[in-house]
């Protein structure tokens, strides 16, 4: 076997890798909420010889003989997982958000069982119930909507919904929800209904992690995350519970719903959850919730109307109904402009998915690079005058000050990244 550099043995590839990491370095602001940068460490680990093997099964009993250092390197992410979220079990081989969904349903109900989950356009996710996703094709999905005059999901209709429906699983947990979920809130009402509690905390498992958002455990029974937001770790999933669930849970993720593991991504799992438990990350999530709250602020001065009138965490939700754009065009006239975010439904929304009322903007990805509340008001009176007159001499204007504000905060600059 021939070992040479990957600039040598496929230019075309590595070019391409060199432009994303132009991109990602100097090219714009990335502000989806639902995106983050890697560590140099997280890249190592993903880049690693854990990809070589095989190792179906779990530690201790896999199918394959020489899975003793894979053993290491899964027992070390589970056991960090449990502890940093409090959970009972961990497994961290999904390979993304929506399978770890797939296999927690699976390992509690049967197909055309009944499921509660929040109308997509409230900030739900595709694998909470819509008809394109195997979760509304495979399972008979119900819903609860937001409260239209406070813009939150509130005790009373969820309730409502709950007794309607009598679902045997309920979903909390969102994917462009601003405000906190209240986990003894949904507790109480799954209860009421003899229903099983699930949470989708892929959006906010590193502010959980962190501290600075309520835990899950123990009002959920089962708890899913993806790896890769705002807790800064490799893309993939992971499903967490309460002990009573492990077997069933381990079950429906393998043999069920996927083969062999991707080890090289569940190394780095174990790096990411190491990275999560330090000091200095708490202090990066705190940092987070200050500027994701200085950008609500500045962009409300400016007269930008936010779903709910605010944030409680990474995210704010723009409702652009009174103004002359739409999500879609909004997000294009700020692409322009090299600040990136993306066109989101807000409650009610009377545009289709791929036109919409919103926008969603996060400050995961910012934070990384070290910005603070003054670049986000910065930001927010920018992102407005885009938004109140995406014209070119705006968009000109406010790119050139993307660009000087881009230069301040490097990212992989100066680190061993090669491309």
């Amino acid at each position: 076997m021939e070992h040479r550099d990957l600039s040598e043995a496929d230019p075309e590839l590595y070019e391409t890798l060199k432009n994303e990491a132009s991109r990602q370095e100097k090219e714009g602001l990335e502000m989806i909420a639902s995106e983050n940068f890697v560590p140099l460490q997280i890249l190592q680990a993903q880049g690693s010889v854990m990809t070589n093997k095989y190792a179906e099964g779990y530690p201790g009993k896999r199918y394959y003989a020489g899975c003793k250092h894979h053993d290491d390197a899964e027992n070390l992410a589970r056991e960090r997982a449990c502890e940093l979220f409090n959970a009972e079990h961990a497994n961290v081989q999904p390979h993304s958000g929506t399978t770890a969904n797939f296999a927690a349903y699976f390992s509690v109900l049967e197909a055309g069982d009944k499921i509660l989950g929040p109308v997509l356009s409230h900030g739900g996710h595709l694998s909470h119930g819509h008809h394109v996703n195997f979760s509304g094709d495979l399972f008979n999905f119900e819903t609860y909507a937001i409260n239209q005059e406070t813009e939150r999901f509130e005790y009373q209709d969820v309730l409502k919904a709950a007794k309607k429906h009598d679902p045997d699983l309920i979903i909390c947990g969102y994917s462009a929800y601003p405000r906190k979920v209240d986990f003894k809130m949904f507790r109480e009402i799954a209860d009421e209904v003899d229903a099983i509690l699930m949470a989708d905390i892929a959006h906010i498992s590193g502010l959980v992690a962190a501290g600075v958002h309520e835990n899950p455990f123990p009002e959920c029974d089962i708890v899913t995350t993806t790896t890769h937001k705002s807790i800064r770790g490799p893309r993939g999933g992971m499903i967490m519970c309460q002990k009573k669930y492990a077997d069933a849970v381990d079950k429906a993720v393998f043999p069920y719903s996927q083969g062999g593991p991707l080890m090289h991504q569940i190394a780095a799992k174990a790096v990411c959850f190491k990275e999560a438990s330090k000091p200095e990350f708490k202090n990066y999530a705190k940092q987070i919730i200050k500027n994701t709250s200085a950008l609500a602020e500045s962009l409300k001065e400016e007269g930008i109307e936010l779903v709910s009138n605010g944030t409680d965490n990474h995210l704010v939700l723009i409702d652009l109904k009174k103004e002359d754009v739409t999500g879609r065009e909004a997000e294009e006239a700020l692409e322009k402009a090299n600040i990136i975010v993306n066109k989101n439904m807000v409650p009610y929304d009377p545009e289709p998915p791929m036109v919409t009322s919103g926008i969603r903007i996060g400050t995961p990805a910012l934070t990384t690079r070290g910005m603070k509340t003054e670049e986000m008001k910065e930001i927010g009176k920018t992102v407005a005058d885009i938004i109140k007159r995406p014209e070119p001499d705006v968009i000109e204007r406010s790119r050139e000050k993307v660009e000087m504000l881009i230069e301040k905060f490097p990212l992989y600059r100066g680190s061993e990244v090669e491309y």
